[in-house]
């Protein structure tokens, strides 16, 4: 069922919402590694509780975000039927990008920050590892969603 059409004023409301929570979502792929290069000079203490911080944040604002985001890629999808659809190469990649990108930060991010808050400072490498895999998975997205492979 189709709710709105391309550029409809649906379309546009839905369009804000994946942009505005793309932003919330991958904010921390800039911050946190700024953050966590700071504390580390001031001491195990202080990066622990930053860590516990950035955990927490991540449970209750970004992964939500990332979730929201592709969510209103969705919709975007389904209101646009005339124009994009899953058979096309891009939306399909995309999707899957999504799904890659809720992977790592909810199965290797968010856990390794929790460590990481709980005083692991092993898990430091896999907060940056993550970080590194979901800036070439946003990457990767932005490609598809600006060029259209496909289209």
């Amino acid at each position: 069922m189709i709710f709105a059409a391309y550029r409809s004023g649906l379309y546009n409301v839905l369009l804000l919402g994946h942009i505005v929570t793309l932003v919330v979502a991958f904010a921390p792929a800039v911050i946190h590694p700024i953050v966590s290069n700071q504390t580390q000079a001031d001491g195990e203490p202080v990066a622990s509780t930053v860590a516990a911080h950035l955990a927490s944040n991540t449970r209750r604002v970004h992964f939500p975000a990332v979730v929201v985001t592709g969510l209103f890629g969705l919709g975007l999808v389904f209101t646009s039927a005339e124009v994009w659809d899953f058979g096309q190469a891009w939306v399909s990649l995309a999707l899957l990008v999504w799904l890659a990108l809720c992977g790592v930060v909810s199965g290797l991010i968010g856990p390794a920050e929790r460590r990481l808050g709980a005083g692991d400072a092993s898990a430091n490498r896999q907060v940056q590892m993550g970080g590194q895999i979901a800036t070439v998975l946003l990457l990767v997205m932005l490609y598809l969603m600006i060029w259209k492979p496909g289209a």
